[in-house]
């Protein structure tokens, strides 16, 4: 059977390893999984009430307006919901993105390593990436590639914080550039981890508001994936101009996000016990990887995430990784990248303990 010709030159996307597939393929009782950002907490337990509440009501299609949560992100953000679009987590959104404005005659811009979903979207499109040399935002760099083809790109990708790498750049850098990007093209700002950040350094913030009152070409992108817990349920949501949303309501299938995901997003927004908690471990746990970096000579960028990137010189990160499994310790291997580093989410006190004391042992041999 023939397939359409840009498959051919597609990637997959590797998401981390399965707890389970793990624990079955090398006879381990205990895993511990530090590699795909989930919150290490869990699911938040007023979002785990609103679950069991609303189980029940598994056999009906969702509130297609899905008013409760938008009304609740406008709330959170002081924007109006008409400036909301909620998909099958942050992925979707960047997917409407990608349809509504590239095809095989233009391009889109990236940073050399970034969120490897903006290329393979943009790709089924046929259209052309354009990337910097740097693995991580060098908007001076973003200037150059971006008038050399101004003709061509149309939307550009901001991943901020970036994800694999934790790097971010200050949000008054970022707003510097957008006013110098011609108003057709699109600015994704990918906001995945930016609670993260801003609780890290307040000089990160992107602020929605101020975003979409100054800038009819930027999408605003937030997800419940990291922070809040919900991986499993797949939601997010984009925040842009009325023109913006209007569009990708066009390319949006209707009853893309479940009612327990609606409910469940709607609940954890009001958890903020467990947001404290989250952020307060995450950047208190990281410190003890950075210690441990220094300790062993391995180089780290500074994270405003809720992992922490290890590079190598002369180890190779596939054989740590594979060592790391055996140990029952899946992170992320960042070889497909194209980099001999390794991704590490940021565990629980016990989930990091048993890392570092896995990984001492291993760099000892």
């Amino acid at each position: 059977m023939n397939f359409n010709e840009f498959l051919n030159h597609l990637s997959n996307y590797e998401p981390g390893k399965d707890i389970e597939v793990i624990a079955k393929e090398y006879g381990i009782s205990e895993v511990i999984k530090l590699a795909s950002n989930e919150n290490p907490f869990g699911v938040p337990p007023k979002a785990i009430e609103s679950l069991k509440q609303n189980a029940s009501k598994a056999y009906l299609y969702p509130d297609d307006s899905m008013i409760e949560l938008k009304s609740k992100l406008a709330q959170k953000y002081k924007i109006k919901n008409e400036n909301i679009i909620i998909g099958a987590g942050s992925d979707q959104i960047i997917e409407f993105a990608v349809h509504s404005k590239l095809n095989p005659q233009n391009a889109f811009l990236q940073t050399g390593v970034t969120f490897a979903m903006y290329e393979i979207y943009a790709k089924q499109r046929g259209a052309k990436c354009y990337k910097t040399s740097s693995i991580t935002h060098d908007l001076k760099e973003f200037k150059t590639l971006y008038d050399k083809h101004k003709e061509e790109i149309k939307i550009i990708f901001l991943c901020l914080p970036n994800n694999p790498l934790g790097e971010c750049l200050d949000a008054d850098e970022v707003l510097e550039f957008i006013r110098d990007v011609d108003k057709d093209c699109l600015l994704v700002l990918d906001a995945a981890y930016n609670e993260f950040a801003s609780f890290k350094d307040e000089k990160k913030h992107l602020e929605p508001y101020d975003l979409i009152k100054e800038f009819e070409n930027v999408l605003f992108l937030g997800t419940f994936s990291k922070l809040y817990g919900l991986g499993g349920l797949r939601i997010g949501y984009g925040i842009a101009n009325t023109q913006i949303i209007n569009a990708f309501y066009k390319l949006r299938a209707p009853f893309n996000v479940s009612n327990l995901a609606l409910k469940a997003a709607v609940a954890a927004l009001d958890d903020e016990e467990f947001v404290k908690k989250t952020l307060k471990n995450n950047f208190s746990q990281m410190q003890l990887y950075y210690e441990f970096a220094k300790k062993h000579g391995i180089k780290t960028l500074q994270s405003y995430t809720n992992f922490i990137t290890y590079f190598f010189d002369e180890k190779n990160s596939i054989d740590l990784s594979e060592k790391l499994l055996k140990k029952g310790i899946i992170i992320r291997n960042l070889k497909s990248y194209g980099l001999n580093a390794m991704r590490i989410t940021i565990g629980t006190p016990y989930e990091n303990e048993k890392f570092l004391t896995e990984m001492e042992k291993i760099l000892k041999k």
